[in-house]
């Protein structure tokens, strides 16, 4: 483990989070949605009938239990207490591979994998650039990457960036605290400020209205399990970082992906291919 690169404390805070909430609270429906959504741009018909790939940033293994039966090899990689609850959610799956492991210490040769995906997670990153290229060197040429980073409001208007501006304000406090307070304070916004707001905007589309542009309206169709995973992961942690679409898209080229492709769904999620 290298603390320099990634922080202890942010390390700590998501092993936390997932072995609290292990996603097992989730429907069958919740999760392969969500799935899809994230991989709608991924280029399934083009990876090898063989393929081995890496999930950087596992966490509980959400992803990888919906990868891991499309693929021959899955590699998942993540630093904290999270690879043990990905242990558990994907002993089923005997194709999978568990790396307890840095964005900065990859278990692979360079040009060895046929795919790879980050799904917000380098965002948490202290060098964000650097774990991107290490996880594009780790690839074939020609083999894709999907990434997803957390979006700094560049399609929104400015209230909406407005009221993003005081709520870091208040995830900086929450973020410091012990972790029985943050677990405590991040459940009670789940209760108070996304449940209110998602039912309201399904209430309100219910009535014909477009909500699509409301505070926490992606949640209007999603459980109170995934309001209070998302509020402790995005109240919880010290280390956010946020992306413009140029920003993302320069970011992926800098680190040799070519023919970068964007989801319509998530704000910002990409998938591009390593350079030949």
């Amino acid at each position: 483990m290298e603390p320099t690169v990634e922080r202890v404390d942010v390390i700590d805070g998501f092993g936390e989070e997932w072995t609290r909430f292990d996603q097992t609270g989730l429907t069958d429906d919740e999760r392969i949605a969500a799935f899809e959504t994230y991989f709608e741009v991924f280029p399934w018909n083009e990876l090898p009938a063989d393929a081995t790939g890496f999930d950087l940033g596992c966490g509980s293994g959400r992803w990888a239990a919906h990868v891991a039966p499309r693929v021959d090899t899955l590699h998942c990689i993540d630093p904290s207490d999270a690879i043990d609850v990905a242990r558990r959610n994907l002993s089923d799956h005997d194709n999978v591979v568990f790396h307890r492991r840095t964005a900065a210490a990859l278990p692979f040769e360079p040009d060895s994998m046929d795919f790879g995906y980050s799904l917000g997670v380098l965002h948490h990153v202290a060098d964000t650039e650097g774990a991107l290229r290490a996880a594009v060197e780790a690839l074939k040429p020609g083999a894709p990457l999907l990434v997803y980073l957390y979006y700094a409001f560049d399609n929104r208007p400015r209230w909406f960036r407005a009221l993003w501006q005081l709520s870091d304000v208040a995830r900086r406090l929450i973020a410091r605290q012990p972790s029985s307070v943050r677990q405590l304070v991040c459940d009670g916004l789940a209760g108070s400020v996304y449940y209110p707001l998602a039912r309201g905007a399904a209430a309100a589309e219910r009535l014909g209205m477009n909500v699509a542009g409301w505070p926490l309206s992606a949640y209007r169709h999603r459980s109170f399990y995934a309001m209070r995973t998302d509020s402790l992961d995005r109240f919880g942690t010290r280390l956010e970082k946020r992306y413009t679409r140029q920003q993302m898209e320069t970011l992926m080229r800098d680190a040799g992906l070519t023919d970068i492709r964007f989801g319509t769904s998530v704000f910002w999620c990409a998938v591009g291919t390593r350079a030949r």
